[in-house]
């Protein structure tokens, strides 16, 4: 079987924010990038960090031709969080955390202080879709590094409506992939030094729905080159900062654990976290048994690690007390590309992420023009 990639917290997206943050002068514990502190130390007037959602690698090289302007411009391979999901990449890139210093691991987190597993972006039980208060959850919301920094860059965000932001002053709402694009023209076209947060959401939906070699995906990602193409034409004394929150695979095949009435018997709550690396809460005393039989009956399909096993190796970061959240194992989907169905109302994807494969890397991609160029 193929080996699993590890996550690396001096080579991962947590790396770009840091050498963001130290470059606005915001407070940082974690390694930089060499590569991107080099052209960030060109002075732009303007320094656009771009997040397209599922925009990994393995996304880039199945649907655009080695020339392509995306992959002439590829500068390194980072690593995505683990899990490498929207709910943890994200939080990560914004706050410059680390996951278990944030907490926000997965789509579907166990609190034990409610003993319900709450999709948490929706604010709802994951098992019953009945709503749950946000303000219940003993997850606080971090502030972005960019928040409260004192820099010569004035701080623009451009953002969907349903993200989070302390300073909607300066926040660009798009809802159309026009507004986007047109959102960025606009800051960079303010005076003096600007820097803009801009994240996606695509073709992260596109990969889900129709997977990540269908021809919508294709075309998805090869309309986001040919914009990023255009903007970069466009501008002067600009530097656009282009990565992922993770990436996708195409899934082969669903995994109906929340049908086996043998594996919840072990359990003390419905699997959670994420679809491709489930979390278990196991009934004490059980704990050898359920070992057992998910090897026996999962194993091809997902490798079972111990939760704190996976914590002291580092595969959410060298600090943090968020642990807790993480429950007593968690399976890591395989080369197999399965995709776990956890609860009756677990929606069946044709492309998907959150393990570590090939969902696992992301793209540095730099694209700077100064004002000498031609």
């Amino acid at each position: 079987m193929k080996k699993l990639i590890v996550p690396d917290f001096c080579n991962s997206i947590v790396n770009i924010s840091a050498t963001l943050a130290e470059f606005l002068g915001a407070p940082n514990q974690n390694a930089t990038l060499s590569i991107l502190k080099q052209e960030l130390g060109k002075g732009y007037q303007n320094v656009v960090f771009l997040c397209f959602d599922g925009l990994g690698i393995y996304p880039l090289r199945k649907n655009l031709e080695e020339q392509d302007f995306l992959l002439q411009n590829l500068r390194q391979v980072l690593f995505s969080t683990f899990p490498s999901t929207t709910t943890n990449a994200t939080h990560s890139l914004l706050t410059n955390q680390l996951p278990l210093e944030h907490g926000w691991f997965g789509w579907s987190m166990y609190f034990p202080s409610l003993h319900q597993n709450v999709d948490i972006f929706l604010g709802r039980d994951s098992a019953t879709q009945e709503a749950v208060d946000f303000g219940s959850y003993p997850l606080g919301m971090a502030d972005y590094y960019f928040d409260e920094v004192d820099s010569s860059y004035a701080i623009n965000t451009v953002f969907p409506p349903y993200i989070y932001t302390k300073h909607p002053e300066r926040n660009h709402v798009f809802q159309t992939p026009q507004a986007f694009w047109s959102a960025i023209e606009e800051c960079c076209g303010k005076p003096g030094r600007q820097f803009v947060y801009a994240y996606y959401p695509e073709p992260d939906s596109a990969m889900h729905q129709y997977g990540v070699t269908s021809p919508e995906a294709r075309l998805v990602i090869q309309q986001i080159s040919c914009k990023l193409k255009a903007l970069y034409e466009t501008m002067e004394d600009t530097l656009l900062i282009v990565s992922a929150d993770h990436g996708q695979v195409d899934v082969t095949g669903y995994v109906k654990m929340y049908e086996d009435k043998t594996l919840l018997d072990f359990l003390e709550i419905y699997p959670f976290m994420e679809a491709r690396a489930p979390a278990f809460r196991v009934k004490k005393g059980k704990e050898q048994a359920f070992e057992a039989y998910f090897r026996l009956q999962y194993g091809e399909d997902f490798v079972l690690y111990s939760s704190a096993g996976l914590v002291n190796k580092g595969y959410f970061g060298e600090r943090g007390d968020k642990a807790d959240l993480l429950g007593d194992y968690i399976a890591v989907g395989t080369y197999t590309h399965k995709q776990a169905l956890l609860t009756p109302n677990s929606t069946k994807f044709k492309g998907h992420h959150t393990s570590l494969t090939e969902e696992m890397q992301v793209p540095l991609i730099l694209l700077g023009k100064q004002p000498t160029e031609k």
